[in-house]
């Protein structure tokens, strides 16, 4: 069992799950060289000192899927706690069906838009496991 005494650092890295007309669920795969490579994860990225998770995935998006979309239209839906060795996530995932652009990779990472019942097919990071109960009785 975990220590949760112990002082550890806080990673916020906050999420989205891209949901088209279809009801389903965009998932990225991490790209070769970056940590977990290979697994598949809802896009986002690591929230900035003094920015907000909506600015975050607001950027994000932009950067790695080459989209637009704004806050009004990142609901959030639930939220990730997992200790990893050497720090804890925190990271909030946010429910979007509202963007500007046709998602496509500009990281080099591979993307599937995936039924939310198909979900576990995709190897994710242990953090992103839990989310996905909550997401396929949301949709």
């Amino acid at each position: 069992m975990a220590d949760i005494s112990h002082p550890t650092r806080i990673v916020l890295v906050a999420a989205v799950a891209l949901i088209d007309v279809d009801g389903r669920v965009l998932l990225a795969q991490r790209p070769p060289g970056k940590s977990m490579a290979g697994l598949w994860e809802f896009p986002g990225g690591k929230v900035e000192p003094g920015e907000s998770p909506e600015a975050a995935l607001i950027r994000e998006l932009h950067e790695e899927l080459g989209i637009d979309t704004h806050a009004s239209c990142l609901a959030p839906l639930t939220f990730a706690s997992h200790a990893y060795p050497d720090f804890h996530l925190l990271m909030p995932l946010f429910a979007c069906r509202r963007w500007q652009g046709i998602p496509a990779p500009q990281e080099g990472q591979r993307l599937a838009w995936v039924r939310p019942e198909s979900l576990r097919d995709y190897p994710m990071p242990p953090a992103d496991l839990p989310l996905i109960p909550v997401l396929r009785d949301w949709l």
